[in-house]
């Protein structure tokens, strides 16, 4: 199976968000490439938002390019065999952080938000990370820092999307 396979059956599968859900897989249908950064079309990302739900608080990185805080994640790359995986990936890279495990349930949400050329558009899956106890995050080169912040603290610092990450990561923990 393709790491675009897999993203189908990953999109198919995930409940909520239909219309969105929708745009990931007619864009997948139309782009075989629909994967990878070099499709100037769009590309679907893989990311994940790293949490520690003991002490009510997620890790975002200060973005290298954007200086925005987000969660981490980013482009898939060849050697991924699942979205999923390529999620898991991107938030141990970024964070400094091993021994991550993705929260049960498949992806937590969807988010699709424009970028700077070439790339035009990231459709990024989003997934949520569970930091294991005691975990020491380090600085990436894609980053400029990561910080912990408190669940009510997210909202001064990152935008609407991160916010509603957050939002819907909780939702699942407590659900």
């Amino acid at each position: 199976m393709t790491l675009h396979d897999d993203a189908v059956l990953v999109l198919k599968a995930y409940e909520g968000q239909e219309e969105l859900r929708q745009v990931y897989l007619d864009h997948l249908s139309a782009h075989p490439d629909g994967m990878w950064k070099a499709c100037t079309a769009g590309h679907v990302t893989a990311s994940a938002l790293v949490l520690d739900p003991e002490a009510g608080r997620v890790l975002l990185t200060l973005h290298r390019k954007l200086r925005m805080w987000l969660q981490m994640g980013g482009h898939c790359e060849p050697g991924d065999p699942t979205l999923t995986s390529a999620a898991l990936r991107e938030a141990g890279e970024e964070s400094g952080i091993e021994g991550l495990t993705l929260l049960p349930g498949g992806p937590v949400r969807l988010d699709r938000h424009a970028i700077p050329a070439p790339c035009n558009w990231h459709l990024d899956v989003q997934y949520a990370a569970l930091a294991p106890a005691g975990s020491t995050a380090a600085v990436s080169d894609e980053s400029l820092d990561v910080r912990w912040f408190g669940y009510d603290e997210v909202a001064a610092v990152a935008d609407a999307s991160v916010v509603r990450l957050v939002e819907a990561t909780r939702a699942r923990l407590a659900g």
